[in-house]
């Protein structure tokens, strides 16, 4: 099951899995993407219109999984919005709720259920960013968000390794996806030549990149691992470089200053 698995790096862990024999539930609010890639990707997919903030909702989607294809053996935590951008100043209750809520109760949510039915040998894997592992890399309550989802990773693992299900996280770094692309370029290979620039291997970063270390991660090659983030970031977060800030309230100033942030 993968939530947000409609667009951006959801997408692309849904073709990669696919592609390899998996059967997958995409749990997604975007009714229509997700329907479309159902109906191109055929009987190995099930779309199912979730909305992660509702429990009730995050529970039907599981149950939707273990209903259509017999057992849930890995969960992406993948849903996830930009959320509240500005100065710590002017961010609003509202703005704050709304990006903790679909980021950390999602997150919460899906580990919580999916718990509930996985078989020993399951995984989690969780999208946390670079903005969960260092300051500046993201809004402020964004930057929150990541930071608890490492938390929920290393928390979870502790508990779910008895029962053989392990839990990990993908910390990202500025990847070109739809979300990166709607702060500001509106174009993709603009987006990309700007997150390259950024980059300290002067690489920008692809979905598919992202989708390969989730499946990584699910794969019996990690069977060791657990409770683990693993940045996928060019070195930024070793580089010792001093990230741009990200506190402008114009959006399009982000991807020009070579914002670096999960999408």
């Amino acid at each position: 099951m993968v939530t947000g698995g409609a667009s951006g790096i959801g997408e692309a862990t849904v073709r990669a899995l696919v592609e390899r024999g998996a059967r997958v539930v995409v749990a997604d609010l975007q009714a229509d993407r997700g329907e479309a890639l159902a109906a191109e990707l055929g009987d190995a997919v099930r779309f199912c219109v979730t909305d992660v903030t509702s429990e009730s909702a995050v529970a039907a989607a599981v149950a939707e999984a273990v209903d259509t294809f017999g057992s849930l053996t890995a969960l992406v935590n993948n849903a996830g919005v930009v959320g509240a951008v500005g100065s710590i100043t002017d961010t609003s209750i509202e703005a704050y709720e709304r990006t903790m809520d679909i980021h950390c109760k999602g997150s919460f949510l899906g580990v919580k259920h999916a718990a509930k039915v996985m078989p020993r040998g399951s995984a989690i894997v969780s999208l946390a960013s670079t903005a969960g592992l260092i300051g500046g890399q993201g809004p402020h309550v964004y930057t929150m968000a990541k930071h608890a989802i490492v938390g929920l990773t290393k928390s979870a693992a502790s508990e779910l390794a008895t029962k053989g299900i392990r839990v990990n996280a993908v910390a990202p770094s500025g990847t070109v996806t739809p979300m990166i692309d709607a702060l500001g370029l509106g174009d993709a290979e603009a987006t990309a030549a700007a997150l390259a620039a950024a980059s300290p291997l002067g690489i920008a970063c692809r979905a598919e990149d992202i989708a390969d270390t989730i499946l990584f991660l699910i794969s019996d090659a990690a069977r060791h691992i657990t409770g683990q983030t693993l940045a996928v970031d060019a070195g930024l977060t070793t580089a010792g470089l001093t990230p741009p800030p990200f506190f402008n309230e114009d959006p399009q100033m982000l991807l020009q200053a070579g914002v670096r942030e999960q999408g």
